[in-house]
């Protein structure tokens, strides 16, 4: 009998390693991208949450400014009174949010004016808002206004 050395095909040693090193740094590659991607989509929701929290207090306060008849703030107790012959609506404005009955608006005013007939009014009766946000909520501008009711030109 002739026996004959038989050779196996298979991987060395070193190349097993060189297929080991080069997966793990595409896995390690893969992580780095999507940890990215992942701060990339928390940073969207971020400013997607403002601009709705933003425009909530928006459309809030445009409703309720066209639905009162009269429009007073108290700079004192920095509250914006809305009344007309069924209700009255509050709005109370702290460091870091706007509060109106249960609802809270965490937004940020850096800025306030308040108008009555085009001249700026600190406090008493208005018809206008500005309001302006901090930096931090990117600066945006929030501008509510109403037309006066005959009652306000007859009770000055």
């Amino acid at each position: 009998m002739n026996w004959k050395p038989h050779k196996i095909k298979a991987f060395t040693l070193n190349e097993m390693l060189v297929v080991l090193l080069i997966t793990s740094l595409v896995v390690g590659m893969a992580y780095s991208v999507l940890r990215l991607v992942q701060i990339q989509m928390q940073g969207i929701a971020s400013n997607y949450e403002q601009n709705t929290e933003l425009n909530l207090l928006r459309q809030s306060l445009w409703i309720d400014f066209n639905q009162s008849d009269r429009v007073w703030f108290d700079s004192s107790k920095n509250v914006l009174l809305l009344t007309n012959g069924l209700k009255e609506t509050n709005y109370m404005f702290q460091e870091e949010a706007i509060v109106k009955g249960k609802d809270t608006f965490f937004i940020n005013i850096a800025a306030m004016k308040r108008y009555f007939n085009g001249t700026k009014s600190i406090s008493g009766e208005i018809d206008a808002l500005d309001l302006y946000t901090s930096k931090d909520q990117g600066s945006l501008r929030l501008f509510v206004s109403k037309k006066n009711a005959a009652t306000s030109y007859v009770n000055q």
